[in-house]
């Protein structure tokens, strides 16, 4: 039997890891991307991480979570803008050039977090699970049956890009008034800076809410309102069984949960108000690593 890797490509680090066939993370190496070096440098890092961990044990299986848009059916990188440079990459076949195995698998990261969620997280219980993470940015990744459903040119789950207020905010290269321009942790940062000079992201902003701050107070809102939007939308499109949330910003605990859940329902139709489930991810900094190695078994 040989070892299956999971492999979480971001925009700030890369993390390889051997995973258990029970979801639990037998050993992890830990690098910075440095994207800004170009793909060939982080490329050749993940192979000499994966040369360490396996050592001298075959290599069944590698799956690779990283940042869209990309195209899991050829396994390209396309333009993601969390790894900016990095256009139409061909992440499987340099990966295949080193290693025997064909069972190299690519697909969005928050797909890949939301497989691990699915078979062994909060979402373990139900058939349809739709994961949302909210970090640096908003991502999502809808699992049916316990396979991921990508779609038919690998964008589904681009939840960061769908438009809640049209004409809004500009957020990066996406929709003015996107979800994630609002939601994600970057965005709360930046606009806590633009409205009112408050530094430190948002980690320095949900430490105001707590401690009574009505400016921090008031960018919070809004973010919390445009992902009950964003939620509500989803739940009449899809209506997953249950919403598994993750991601740095939602550390923040009942300052997000608490309004959060009362913010959906008055968007839902009255007959959704006591079905919608939103459940707190399981798997934490893990389920990158774990549901990679899951894309290749």
């Amino acid at each position: 039997m040989g070892i299956h890797i999971g492999i979480d490509l971001g925009g700030t680090n890369v993390r390889v890891a051997i995973i258990n066939k029970n979801g639990t993370v037998k050993e992890l190496l830990q690098e910075q991307t440095e994207p800004e070096k170009g793909p060939v440098h982080t490329i050749n890092n993940i192979i000499r991480m994966i040369e360490t961990l396996a050592e001298d044990e075959k290599v069944e299986g590698i799956g690779i979570g990283a940042p869209g848009p990309l195209d899991p059916y050829r396994g390209v990188i396309l333009n993601p803008p969390n790894l900016p440079g990095w256009e139409e990459v061909y992440l499987v076949d340099g990966l295949k050039k080193y290693f025997s195995t064909d069972n190299i698998q690519l697909n969005n990261d928050a797909n890949a977090a939301a497989l691990a969620e699915a078979r062994f997280g909060s979402g373990k219980e139900y058939n349809s699970v739709f994961y949302i993470t909210v970090s640096t940015g908003v991502g999502g990744g809808l699992v049916i049956g316990g396979k991921v459903f990508s779609g038919a040119q690998g964008y589904s789950g681009e939840i960061g890009n769908m438009i809640l207020n049209p004409g809004g905010y500009q957020y990066s290269n996406l929709n003015k008034g996107a979800l994630e321009g609002y939601a994600s942790g970057t965005a709360i940062g930046q606009r806590a800076y633009q409205l009112y000079e408050i530094e430190g992201g948002a980690e320095a902003v949900f430490e105001l809410v707590s401690e009574g701050d009505q400016r921090a107070q008031r960018i919070v809102d809004e973010a919390i309102e445009y992902l009950a939007m964003g939620i509500a939308n989803l739940t009449h499109t899809i209506n997953p069984d249950v919403f598994v949330i993750g991601g740095g910003v939602m550390k923040a605990g009942d300052l997000i949960w608490v309004p959060l859940r009362e913010k959906v329902k008055k968007y839902l139709y009255p007959g959704l108000v006591d079905k919608v489930n939103l459940q707190p991810a399981a798997l934490s900094g893990d389920s990158g690593v774990i549901g990679a190695s899951l894309l290749a078994q």
